[in-house]
């Protein structure tokens, strides 16, 4: 029993090795796909904001720990930004963002609603909004308060719809 051991030993250390680099996948396999990932990950976003902002910084923060790539601006008339984009008063806030297809989001919308509005397309929209600055939206965040709010379609119409409800109940 104990000679079969010793003959089997080195079998064994042979299989298990061969196990382990069975089952990995070449170093250039693995980049390759995290580079895939990263590329379609990032959405690049123009962001126009006053430059003494910090709930704007906040939000960018939000965007890009969620896989946008923000470029941030400083105009010196923000109100001519958001009026050349088709901004209406109603429905403004402290930032816009603008995508490379030339959707806008205004103010304090959640990263995730916006990666899903962009992944839909809509046709004849200009983008979503948030007026005003929600306690508790992305870059407002106070502890645990938390004002429940809607994220707003806007159509190029000058109307909007409710796009999402966003609510601390279930």
């Amino acid at each position: 029993m104990k000679n079969t051991l010793k003959r089997t030993w080195p079998i064994f250390i042979i299989m298990f090795i061969f196990g382990l680099t069975a089952c990995s996948e070449p170093d250039n396999t693995k980049r390759q796909k995290i580079a895939s990932v990263d590329s379609t990950a990032l959405v690049k976003l123009d962001v126009y904001k006053s430059p003494t902002c910090e709930c704007c910084g906040r939000w960018i923060n939000h965007i890009e720990q969620k896989g946008f790539d923000a470029t941030t601006h400083h105009p010196a008339d923000l109100n001519q930004i958001k009026n050349k984009l088709g901004m209406a008063a109603e429905y403004q806030s402290c930032h816009t963002g603008v995508s490379k297809d030339g959707y806008v989001f205004e103010g304090h919308i959640p990263a995730d609603v916006m990666k899903r509005f962009l992944a839909e397309k809509p046709d004849n929209v200009l983008g979503l909004a948030v007026p005003g600055m929600p306690v508790g939206s992305p870059g407002m965040e106070m502890g645990d308060r938390h004002d429940d709010y809607d994220v707003l379609l806007l159509n190029k119409d000058g109307s909007s719809k409710i796009y999402a409800r966003i609510s601390t109940e279930g």
